[in-house]
């Protein structure tokens, strides 16, 4: 799914952000993202993202050599990407409904799939008394679930998540994780970057550690997994 071979990443002619790293993530399964601030996660997300470009190395995604693709095949690539941005960025204009319908029309789905599709998604997740509000009038937990739901409405290949359970409580924390781990048993492979320690303590995913941007080697935690909410 994911390979890369010793990446760099600088912003235009700044420092380097990101140095020698390697990476092989196989499809379907989830690996935690950790780290302290400023010690290039959120970087890493936007490079495997396709939203920044390595300075150095091969990034090799979904079998493809990034680098030899025109920015046709890189669009094409970037609509089997979901994305939860740390600040979560929604559309201010469109409703909670379609923000989350968004990369199904984007990738061409019909209105009469889109609709029952996004109310299932909306009505687990407990938004589905949102659907016709606006971003700026949901609470910042409901703007975080509209967001996931944004990000897995499609069953993307590759999913790529900043802080996703940052605004919500610990139930509904369990509840994401649980989204995220069916969507990984579907082949989604799910990098998911997070601060919360007990996220990560609770369930058994490898762990990712960047440290003044370098990648160290994933290691598995050995807390028994939770029950599904």
């Amino acid at each position: 799914m994911v390979r890369l071979e010793h990446i760099a990443m600088s912003y235009g002619l700044g420092p380097e952000v990101l140095h020698d790293i390697d990476l092989d993530l196989e499809p379907g399964g989830i690996v935690f993202l950790t780290g302290p601030s400023t010690s290039g996660k959120t970087s890493l997300l936007r490079l495997l993202g396709l939203i920044a470009m390595p300075s150095a190395g091969r990034y090799h995604l979904f079998g493809r050599d990034v680098a030899a693709l025109d920015e046709d095949e890189i669009m094409a690539l970037r609509r089997r990407i979901g994305i939860v941005f740390q600040d979560l960025r929604l559309l201010d204009h469109l409703s909670a409904f379609d923000n989350i319908a968004l990369p199904l029309r984007i990738n061409g789905a019909q209105d009469g799939q889109i609709g029952d599709v996004v109310a299932e998604m909306m009505g687990w997740l407990g938004l589905a008394e949102v659907t016709d509000a606006l971003p700026g009038d949901l609470s910042m937990a409901q703007r975080q679930l509209v967001a996931v739901a944004r990000a897995v409405i499609a069953r993307p290949g590759l999913l790529l998540c900043d802080e996703p359970t940052a605004h919500v409580d610990d139930k509904l924390a369990r509840r994401v994780m649980h989204l995220l781990a069916q969507l990984s048993k579907l082949g989604s492979t799910v990098v998911l970057s997070t601060h919360d320690d007990d996220l990560i303590a609770r369930y058994r995913h490898p762990i990712l550690r960047m440290s003044s941007g370098r990648l160290t080697r994933p290691a598995a935690m050995a807390a028994p997994l939770p029950s599904a909410p």
